[in-house]
């Protein structure tokens, strides 16, 4: 007896999409510990595996050698940049009771100003303050101390990270047969082509972000430089690293520079112009920057954006925020290259501008009587 296979519902296919949505998202938050540094790891992998080939193929070396001096080479540059940030902080630490006297002293000036413009007084800005900051204050020792702490988890996290990452390349192909028998055979060429793709992209994407990175670093420092503001060069590192963050990132960055300069010269014109050279900074980046060096290599639309940067931080808090827009990037290019998924590559991508042709209507032959 033939049966006939119809078509699944609407309704019942939405069912199974919002479930699965569901299970993936509590796997993923209740298993992050495991599952960040796996990602970082893919990234890192993908990152160092044309290094690791070359290792291979100029020198000779045999492939767990040659991921061990990738891995090794990146842990050393990661930690050139860590120390840099570490030194940075340790000198802020330092200067933190000096830090603190200078941030009360700009606070009264201000305080000042608002009584003298707004004839708002001292006394009930004073209260305001303290209702406002007393459970920040309450509750900063106990995030002073949970802060010091998560160092250890941080280095834990490194160190399973490097490894992964060293694993990955070693069993590099092992990884890709596993996921070629995964599927049926017709479409080994589909999980190649996937594979290969996420490997350019995503590989193009990291190394563009790192040179934009970098430039964004020297422009904060030669900028921040010149006005000699203190910790320009921490100032620098932050406005790169959170540079990373799409839409979010640019205003953390304008917080803290705004927030240490605020403290070490005041209500002055160092501050503003700061704020304004962050934004500028900013604006280049975005503009000229951002299109130039990384492309359409991650061709994701604004909307999708955003949403997994907040769908990230939700999940995974930081790490998810750096995280959302490589795993977005490799679900559209699976989408892209799977016959039923490329409506959600349509929804993930950039919108298509038609060229319009113009068309001109045809004039219509005047047939001419010669009788008349």
């Amino acid at each position: 007896m033939q049966v006939l296979k119809q078509p699944l519902s609407f309704s019942v296919r939405f069912a199974a999409i919002l479930i699965s949505v569901i299970a993936v998202g509590f796997l993923m938050i209740i298993a992050e510990e495991f599952i960040i540094p796996l990602v970082f790891a893919v990234l890192f992998s993908i990152l160092l595996l044309p290094l690791a080939k070359n290792f291979e193929a100029k020198l000779k070396l045999p492939r767990g050698a040659a991921s061990g001096i990738s891995v090794i080479l990146f842990f050393v540059c990661l930690g050139i940049i860590l120390y840099t940030v570490g030194s940075q902080i340790a000198n802020l630490s330092k200067d933190w009771p000096l830090f603190q006297q200078q941030l009360r002293g700009s606070l009264n000036d201000l305080q000042h100003w608002i009584a003298v413009k707004f004839n708002y007084n001292m006394a009930k800005q004073k209260n305001y303050i303290h209702n406002a900051t007393s459970g920040a204050i309450s509750s900063g020792t106990a995030f002073l101390g949970s802060t010091l702490l998560s160092v250890t988890s941080l280095m834990l996290f490194i160190v399973l990270t490097l490894i992964y990452t060293f694993f990955m390349l070693l069993y590099r192909t092992t990884l890709l047969k596993f996921l070629i028998a995964l599927v049926n055979e017709r479409h080994n060429q589909t999980v190649n082509a996937v594979v290969s793709d996420i490997q350019v992209v995503i590989r193009k994407y990291i190394l563009g972000l790192l040179l934009e990175m970098l430039i964004v670093a020297i422009l904060c420092w030669i900028s921040f430089g010149i006005l000699a503001i203190k910790y320009f060069i921490l100032l620098g590192l932050i406005t790169a690293l959170f540079n990373v963050v799409p839409y979010v990132g640019i205003f953390t960055a304008l917080f803290i520079s705004a927030l240490i300069t605020f403290a070490t010269t005041g209500i002055s014109t160092h501050l503003l112009l700061v704020v304004i050279i962050v934004v500028c900074i900013h604006l280049i980046d975005s503009n000229i920057l951002l299109p130039f060096i990384v492309g359409s290599k991650v061709s994701i639309n604004a909307l999708i954006t955003v949403l997994g940067v907040v769908a990230g931080e939700m999940t995974w808090g930081l790490p998810g925020m750096f995280l959302s827009v490589p795993l977005i990037a490799m679900a559209k290019i699976v989408c892209d290259r799977v016959e039923p998924l490329k409506p959600w590559a349509i929804l993930l991508g950039h919108e298509k501008k038609e060229n319009k042709v113009l068309k001109f209507p045809k004039r219509k032959k005047r047939i001419v009587d010669a009788a008349k």
